[in-house]
């Protein structure tokens, strides 16, 4: 039984962590058209409620079920003594959910039609979580130490 319970924290910790992903490689993604769209138009307004909808309503509810779920298997299952990988996985997921945050912090920017920053910068910040999610997969996969 306990191996079932794990295997579907798993299979819920994974969709979770998908769903979050979606997320943080689009909304920079939909960041960069909304810099190019005039402020005010039709354009812009329809962006804003994508962007809103799509961190509020997927992005949050997905990072918050993965902590949770990846919390549990930790602790219920898998531990940190022994596992290296896992204390860095961490730290990647930390810097993962800073990513998060900021885009957030962005997206109130935006929201308020006082984006400063330039479609460039966000392309740039569109790498960022798929070099985190990279680096955690290696981890995770191979568990190199």
């Amino acid at each position: 039984m306990i191996n079932l319970m794990y295997l579907w924290l798993k299979v819920i910790h994974i969709l979770a962590v998908i769903s979050w992903m979606a997320g943080l490689l689009y909304l920079p993604r939909l960041m960069v058209y909304h810099c190019q769209a005039a402020k005010g138009s039709e354009l812009s307004e329809t962006l804003k409620i994508m962007e809103y909808r799509l961190f509020s309503y997927i992005m949050r509810p997905a990072m918050i079920v993965s902590w949770i779920a990846g919390l549990i298997l930790i602790a219920g299952y898998v531990g940190l003594k022994g596992n290296s990988w896992l204390h860095l996985k961490l730290l990647l997921v930390i810097l993962m959910t800073v990513c998060h945050v900021f885009l957030g912090i962005r997206l109130k920017d935006f929201a308020g039609d006082s984006n400063t920053r330039s479609h460039r910068y966000f392309r740039v910040i569109n790498e960022v979580p798929t070099l985190l999610m990279i680096g955690i997969v290696i981890l995770v996969i191979v568990k190199p130490f």
